[in-house]
Formats: structure tokens, C-alpha cells, sequence
């Protein structure tokens, strides 16, 4: 596979195709719309990827919810005329994105079942860590799945990475920054692992997953929405951030 068609299955399946799929049918639709063959590809990566992504955001939510989190922030605010936020995206993963996106063709876009697979996990880990503290299915959802699908994803797919974080605040620059490598870390250490060791599917996870109560509610969301997308390509009066 070339670096390119690895950007396009990865990075592209997510902001060009599955979260147009949820942020106008719903999370689930993503699944139902899948073949057996990749049914069984998206079980094994959400299956593996569950739980290591809910880890990472039960930390984060005890970190905010105790107030930690908004410490960091301001200490961070504080360094940063000693050490200014940094460009988040010179690596030859997102080098690669500007190639991929200069020729890109929108309808060409694949959905890749493992990485519908891991992106579905994690979205379904957030709610799960949300609603087991007690939040409104309203803010679940808009935290969880309408900020990511309809407001930041088309950022990325736009421009990149850096241009969907640093036209955020403040407190997502920093934050996405701090955690971002320990998503990385874990999915490499435990998920991608076990799958590569042939670890058998949760079934109870997958089922738990078809069942939940969060589809017919976000599904109802979807009704809501605008019929047009943001607009990421159009003269605008504000700013534009972008950090050389």
C-alpha cells in the first residue's frame, strides 16, 4: 500500500465518507452499511479498540471534572512566551495529506471497515463515559458526536489536522496536543496488539453496541440538522489561524 492509499483508507474514510454517514443517518448506519465481509473487519477493530480509547477518556474526563485539566491550561498559558504552541503538522503522515487532497476526488473516498471500526469505538466510548456520569443524551451527543462529525472532521478534511486544531480555542490546542499522543500510544500498545495476536471479538461488546440507546437518539438529532454542510472554502471575515 502506498503511503498515499494508506493517508485515503485512514484519515480520508474518516473526514470524506464515515462521518458524512453519521452526521446524516447515524452512528450505526456506518455498520449496517457494511458488507458481512467488512462487518466482521469493523467487529475485530472495535472490539479491540474499545476499551483502550475509554481508558484514555475516563482519565480525561476525571481530569476535567476535577479541575485539573483547566490548571494545565493556564500553566500552559503561562509558558507560552518562553514556548510557544508549535506547527502540529510538518510529519510525512500529514505531508502525505496535502498531496492526497490536492487530487482528491470526493465520490473515489473509501469507507475502510477497521477504521470505522476503531473511529466508531471511540465515539461510542466518549458517550458511554459521558452517560455513566450522568449526562443528558443532548449533550452527549452534541460533545460526543455532532461537534466531531459536523464541525471539526470537515476542518481536517478541508485543510488538515493543524487547521481543524489551531482555529479551536485555546484549551483544545493545548489539550489535543497533550492527549493525542496517548491515544496513540494505547491503540498501538493494546489495540492494534491484539488484533495482530488474533484475540477473539467481544461479542458482548459488539452486541452492546447494536443495542445501545444512543442511535435512536442521535438518529433523531440527525433529523434536526441543516440541510446544507459547513462551509470551510468561503471569503470569511474572520481569521484564519495557521502556525508556521
Amino acid at each position: 500500500m502506498t503511503p498515499e492509499q494508506a493517508f485515503t483508507e485512514s484519515s480520508e474514510s474518516i473526514t470524506g465518507n464515515i462521518v458524512k454517514i453519521i452526521s446524516t443517518q447515524g452512528i450505526k448506519a456506518v455498520y449496517d452499511g457494511l458488507n458481512d465481509d467488512d462487518k466482521a473487519v469493523f467487529k475485530q477493530a472495535y472490539s479491540a479498540s474499545y476499551m483502550p480509547a475509554k481508558e484514555i477518556l475516563q482519565e480525561i474526563y476525571d481530569e476535567v471534572s476535577s479541575g485539573n485539566e483547566i490548571r494545565t491550561v493556564i500553566m500552559h498559558g503561562d509558558r507560552t512566551d518562553k514556548f510557544p504552541v508549535g506547527k502540529i503538522d510538518g510529519t510525512y503522515c500529514w505531508q502525505v495529506g496535502e498531496k492526497v487532497r490536492a487530487s482528491r476526488d470526493e465520490e473515489s473516498i473509501p469507507m475502510n471497515p477497521f477504521t470505522a471500526g476503531v473511529y466508531v469505538a471511540t465515539m461510542m466510548a466518549q458517550c458511554d463515559v459521558l452517560l455513566e456520569a450522568g449526562h443528558p443524551y443532548s449533550e452527549v451527543i452534541n460533545e460526543s458526536v455532532i461537534e466531531a462529525v459536523d464541525s471539526l472532521c470537515p476542518y481536517m478534511h478541508y485543510r488538515g489536522v493543524a487547521f481543524m486544531v489551531d482555529n479551536c480555542s485555546f484549551t483544545a490546542k493545548t489539550g489535543s496536543r497533550k492527549w493525542a499522543p496517548r491515544f496513540d500510544y494505547i491503540f498501538e500498545q493494546l489495540a492494534y496488539t491484539a488484533i495482530d495476536n488474533g484475540n477473539a471479538v467481544n461479542e458482548q461488546l459488539i452486541a452492546d453496541f447494536e443495542n445501545h440507546t444512543i442511535h435512536g437518539a442521535v438518529v433523531e438529532c440527525c433529523k434536526l440538522r441543516p440541510s446544507v454542510d459547513i462551509s470551510c472554502d468561503v471569503q470569511s471575515s474572520t481569521k484564519e489561524i495557521v502556525i508556521e
